[in-house]
């Protein structure tokens, strides 16, 4: 089965809902390649070594999370951004890329995704007062220590946590995946025990101390993992055309 690229597009932009929500990016289709999709190839990130694996893939469509022409960076076409393209244009591969939209998704999205893989149950918006709020907040059944969640995320993200050590028993917890330091206050404000995020900064470790929260950082790639898998998935369903997710291993 194969369907038109046209078509793929528009129904990724339409259940993500893509145009509404303002990006440091441009959401949706980066690098247009041939037509007809039979076979989509997803990754975290839009690296030199997913491409290359989606070429000896035999892939259509490249999905990612972190695609190409951020805000304010160099809009030249040199170097790694050059060797990038040339890779899906000679191969007439298409790049589509979504970072908000995937983020906030309640379906597919990285922050719901990550709450069932680890077993978190999700109670409503780290930004209550946001009808976007990326992060989330819920509840751990039975609750843990911190050492023994931290476990938890090692054993189910594959990667070892960075922790400070809050509470003894974490019952209710914060969570948004990627670069998301900077939401620990909102946290605090929040009320919950930990906050979970991909990254840490010098000051999240002493809000996380002060006020007493654990704090898990258990990687930006680790953490959003799970989101272009379960969109991958949902398209391969929708037009009976095939999906594979290819891990490029990243420690941060």
């Amino acid at each position: 089965m194969a369907v038109a690229l046209t078509t793929l597009v528009e129904e990724t932009d339409r259940y993500l809902n893509a145009v509404k929500i303002a990006d440091y990016c441009p959401n949706g289709l980066q690098v247009e390649g041939r037509p007809q999709v039979q076979r989509i190839v997803s990754g975290v990130t839009a690296s030199q070594a997913l491409l290359d694996a989606a070429v000896e893939a035999r892939a259509d469509v490249v999905l990612v999370h972190h695609g190409y022409f951020w805000k304010n960076e160099d809009p030249r076409v040199v170097g790694i951004k050059q060797r990038r393209l040339k890779t899906l244009l000679s191969n007439d591969i298409s790049l589509l890329a979504y970072h908000l939209p995937l983020d906030v998704h309640p379906e597919v999205g990285n922050n719901i995704q990550l709450a069932r893989v680890l077993g978190l149950t999700v109670e409503g918006a780290l930004e209550p007062d946001n009808p976007r709020s990326v992060g989330l907040v819920g509840s751990l059944e039975p609750p843990l220590s911190p050492s023994d969640f931290m476990q938890r995320v090692r054993s189910l993200l594959g990667r070892e946590p960075l922790m400070i050590e809050g509470p003894d028993l974490i019952k209710r917890i914060a969570w948004c995946t990627g670069g998301a330091q900077g939401y620990i206050e909102q946290a605090v404000a929040a009320g919950v025990d930990a906050y979970l995020t991909g990254e840490v900064s010098e000051p999240t470790v002493h809000i996380a101390r002060e006020n007493g929260l654990s704090f898990f950082a258990a990687g930006h790639h680790a953490t959003e993992r799970y989101g272009v898998q379960a969109l991958g998935e949902y398209l391969a369903k929708r037009f009976a055309i095939e999906h594979l997710f290819i891990d490029c291993p990243n420690p941060a």
